[in-house]
């Protein structure tokens, strides 16, 4: 008697499939992110574009969590890109960055009304500030006043940050303070700070052209200031001016740093990857494990053939009971037959209930 296979293969297959599907889910889990402005986090307020946009323009980029990685590139020809920091730099964190800079390197901050972007400045001897004020403006926008479209783009041929940009979209950004930094764009001159967020502009609010994107020498280096982080999320790229700028910032660099080592919780997945990637003897340890648990694998049956193996012991098990089944009947019915005629009228009757089974 055959065992129907849904029986016993269905519920096992059912089984794998189902623990597939929940290996999937960790490891996606494990390996993205909704932090805002983050560069795992892939909808429309993550930073996943970013990568895309360096290797459109020939840039190498790179996610480091650790400000060492500073001191592992060559600062001339290298840009960093510091979005909304969520805990302040500490003094041997921001003397990388600084040290950066003063040898040559580009480090671009753009946050609006965190205060850690003001402290990063101060630490590298940049001059510019946030203002930390939202701007609106009711005539340039893009679909609402708090998307303020800057249209006053710097046309200086030596402006290269902003080479080929005739505006700029900002969500929900501030201004930024010069103190004597350039101003490569400002917003037009129908913008306003909403001083008390109601949405409105009021008697004390006055109209004016604002800064949001400042440029300044220190050292070797220079430093890059922008009034709104969301000009480089997901869905504000293909906002008027936004995918330009940010390509422009990256043009012109061999290397591009993703710093996010002072953001949110990075992905577990993610951060162990990036640990093994930079370090020469974690990669022999994964690797040596890796072989392990192939040759271990390798040495044992595959699922598969032990599913099938299962199935053939209760087969096996099931015709063993159905023959001990049939011979009490027919010693029964026919006391008189011998052994042998019992397992060839045994035989026969497995064999036509076999072939039954296997023609339904």
């Amino acid at each position: 008697m055959r065992l129907d296979f849904s029986e016993i293969g269905y519920p096992r297959a059912l089984l794998a499939a189902l623990t597939v599907l929940l290996a999937v889910a960790a490891i996606v889990a494990a390996s993205t992110s909704t932090a805002a402005f983050g560069v795992y986090n892939s909808a429309w307020d993550g930073a996943s574009a970013l990568q895309t946009e360096a290797d459109a323009v020939g840039t190498e980029s790179e996610i480091v969590l650790n400000t060492s990685a500073y001191g592992d590139v060559p600062a001339n020809g290298t840009v960093a890109v510091v979005l909304s920091p969520e805990t302040r730099y500490e003094r041997e964190d921001s003397e990388r960055l600084r040290t950066f800079v003063q040898n040559g390197g580009t480090l671009v901050v753009a946050d609006d009304y965190g205060r850690h972007g003001d402290a990063l400045l101060a630490d590298i001897d940049a001059d510019a500030r946030f203002d930390g004020r939202p701007l609106r403006d009711e005539r340039h926008n893009y679909r609402s006043p708090n998307m303020p479209v800057a249209t006053n783009v710097s046309n200086d041929p030596n402006a290269s940050i902003v080479e080929g940009v005739d505006q700029l979209t900002l969500n929900y950004g501030t201004a930024v303070r010069p103190n004597g930094a350039t101003v490569r764009a400002t917003t037009s001159g129908f913008a306003y700070f909403d001083e008390n967020q109601n949405g409105e502009l009021d008697a004390n609010e006055s109209l004016d052209e604002h800064p949001i994107v400042t440029v300044e020498s220190v050292g070797e280096g220079r430093v890059i200031v922008v009034g709104d982080p969301s000009l480089f999320i997901n869905a504000m790229l293909d906002r008027p001016g936004n995918q330009a700028f940010v390509r422009a910032i990256f043009d012109g660099h061999e290397r591009a740093i993703l710093d996010y080592s002072h953001s949110g919780r990075q992905p577990p997945l993610a951060v162990a990857l990036l640990l093994v990637r930079g370090s020469p003897v974690l990669q022999v340890l994964v690797g040596a494990v890796g072989l392990g648990a192939v040759v271990g694998w390798a040495e044992r049956p595959g699922l598969l053939g032990r599913l099938r193996r299962g199935d053939a012991r209760e087969e096996v098990r099931t015709d063993a009971a159905r023959r001990d089944e049939l011979a009490a009947y027919l010693r029964r019915q026919h006391p008189d037959w011998d052994d042998r005629r019992v397992d060839r009228v045994i035989a026969g009757v497995l064999s036509e209930e076999n072939n039954s089974d296997g023609n339904g």
